[in-house]
């Protein structure tokens, strides 16, 4: 595309450098020759005018001897004793009117053929770089087609999601044989659907079956389809299908799909026509194309609840494939497969590294070695530690380190007694995270400080108990802060709104309130984003909105009691642990392990 820019430039600037050759030719093949009145006046006493021609802005002389080339004389004045002096002189005169039509009707399409000229060579380019194409082409199909050597992407490169793999596999075996594979009347899946979490690998999978099978792989995204002109995602749709068809066996994987299949219905007030007609052309073709023909189509979307039913009917999308986040044995799969082309110090064990990062994606994960490897190249190392990837994750989850953010001395102690009473309280409690790493230099946007929790291993399932005591960590930090103090700061902000948080969900969603029955009061989350529904109308009356209320300030309360309890008892180990993080800014677990040693039992 650069090339083909700095050759429409050249031929640009050869066309200007012609066109003024050309003018200034043309100026010099010209008999006419302009003058001025007065130069006009001694050619006419001097007898060397033979015809004049008198218009209604200039006056025009036909000389008697041409000289230099030149026949015609120009003047742009006319007196009005002009015809008596030409008389005197015995000079022939006449009188020309003259047409402006041709003068006016250049004035008005001249400037609209330059403006065309413009949008033709310059909007038009534009709009083909954004893919928006000429008008004729508004209704064609944008997929991307990939055939296997420009997929790159094999079932080795896809790691820590085996389950999705061997669903799949049985798609690749077919593509590649389909007559043995239907020996016995099976017929394919018409239509897959991955669902799961943002980076957990749905796109790398489609695009690994199609490298695996070797057919054409037709990838856009549902956005796509969907313009601003009714009927143009339809069309598009039935474009797409119809160029698999052509190349098949073929994969058509739409990405998004909740962009074009939301549920008919759900846009508010007046619906929405485009994107109703295209999911309506959608369900017709998926019902229109036999999959016997080795066309298969793969989705991928991490909205699954907001799809219209009709798409997710058998003999549409058969079959949903969850790509989940990967579990610690996953995630020790995807580290080996990232991290072929980073140089790594002898003895990094990936099982300790994968222990850093419970709840990390496939993306996360290839972020974390991208960062890890940054980091040493930073500090001008040969390889990359262990202590590079930890600098790593705490990079992600907390932020950027603030050195330049300086604390006065005051803020210094809140800080590090508030960290100081998040790790104390976590010591205590049984079934708590060990504590990692404490440090009271500021990250992110509004750390001052943060606390680290290493989790011994991946968790599904939380107890009541143990949901209680993750709120006493939480508030382990404005505790700390009132028995050391006396009184409360801003910094518990965070604390607070995730500490409400369990509380609620606790109450509203998980039945832990006897007095409020086994009874959700609270529309499911979104199950991958983790994002609450839009807020319909509350189904439940003012008094049981009363009880709710007062139980989760019980559940919050009793949490800060134990927190506060459990605090005062370790005073003394609080100020002291709170000292040492003043002086060395950050504590890790062989520093930890002493203030562990030191508290009294653990609470029940």
């Amino acid at each position: 595309m650069e090339k083909s820019a700095r050759i429409n430039l050249a031929y640009l600037i050869f066309a200007i450098f012609a066109m003024f050759v050309a003018q200034q030719w043309w100026r010099e093949a010209q008999t006419v020759e302009v003058v001025p009145y007065s130069e006009f006046e001694k050619l006419l006493a001097q007898d060397r005018i033979e015809e004049v021609i008198v218009g209604e802005q200039r006056v025009t002389g036909k000389l008697k001897v041409p000289e230099g080339g030149k026949s015609l004389v120009v003047a742009n004045l006319v007196q009005p004793d002009l015809a008596e002096r030409l008389a005197k002189y015995g000079v022939r005169y006449t009188r020309a009117y003259e047409s402006t039509v041709l003068r006016d009707l250049l004035s008005w399409v001249v400037p609209a053929l330059v403006f065309f000229g413009v949008w033709f060579f310059l909007v038009r380019r534009m709009a083909g770089e954004q893919g928006l194409g000429s008008f004729m082409s508004i209704g064609k199909s944008r997929a991307k087609v990939y055939v296997e050597k420009e997929t790159g992407v094999t079932f080795a490169d896809v790691a820590g999601v085996d389950e999705a793999k061997t669903e799949l596999k049985e798609i690749v075996e077919f593509l590649r044989d389909p007559q043995r594979y239907g020996r016995l009347g099976a017929r394919i899946p018409k239509g897959i659907l991955l669902v799961g979490p943002p980076g957990t690998g749905k796109t790398l999978l489609a695009r690994a079956v199609a490298g695996e099978a070797g057919v054409a792989f037709f990838s856009i995204s549902g956005a796509e389809f969907v313009e601003m002109f009714v009927g143009v995602g339809a069309a598009r749709v039935r474009d797409l299908f119809e160029q698999a068809r052509q190349r098949a066996p073929a994969i058509i994987f739409i990405d998004e799909l909740d962009a074009l299949g939301r549920a008919r219905g759900s846009f508010g007030m007046g619906g929405h026509d485009e994107k109703e007609q295209t999911l309506n052309q959608l369900l017709s073709e998926l019902d229109g194309f036999d999959p016997s023909t080795g066309l298969v189509l793969l989705a991928a979307t991490n909205r699954p609840e907001i799809l219209d039913p009709a798409l997710l009917r058998a003999g549409r999308f058969d079959r949903q494939v969850l790509v989940d986040r990967p579990d610690k044995q996953g995630r020790v799969q995807i580290l080996a497969v990232h991290i072929r082309k980073v140089r790594l110090a002898a003895g990094i064990d990936l099982d300790q590294v994968a222990a850093l990062t419970p709840g990390f994606s496939g993306a996360d994960l290839a972020n974390l070695i991208n960062e890890a490897a940054l980091l040493a190249t930073r500090r001008n190392a040969n390889e990359v530690t262990l202590d590079d990837f930890t600098l790593a994750v705490e990079r992600i989850v907390a932020g950027l380190e603030k050195r330049n953010r300086v604390l006065n001395e005051k803020e210094r102690r809140v800080v590090a007694h508030h960290e100081m009473g998040h790790a104390l309280v976590a010591m205590s409690l049984p079934g708590s995270d060990p504590v990692h790493k404490i440090s009271i230099i500021p990250r992110g946007v509004g750390a001052l400080g943060y606390t680290i929790q290493r989790p011994t291993e991946d968790r599904f399932l939380m107890t009541r108990e143990e949901l209680e005591n993750k709120m006493a960590v939480l508030l382990g930090g404005r505790a700390a802060e009132e028995v050391i103090f006396g009184h409360l700061s801003t910094g518990a902000a965070d604390d607070l709104a995730k500490v409400t948080g369990i509380a609620r969900s606790m109450v509203m969603r998980y039945g832990m309130v006897k007095a409020l029955g086994h009874v959700s009061y609270e529309d499911e989350r979104s199950p991958f984003l983790g994002v609450p529904t839009l807020p319909g109308p509350r189904e439940y009356s003012e008094d049981t909105a009363r009880e709710i209320d007062v139980a989760v300030r019980q559940f919050v309360g009793a949490a800060y009691d134990r927190a506060l309890a459990i605090l005062m008892r370790e005073r003394a180990l609080l100020e002291r642990g709170a000292r040492q993080l003043l002086d060395k800014e950050t504590l890790v677990e062989a520093e930890l392990a002493e203030i562990r040693a030191a508290l009294g039992p653990r609470v029940a």
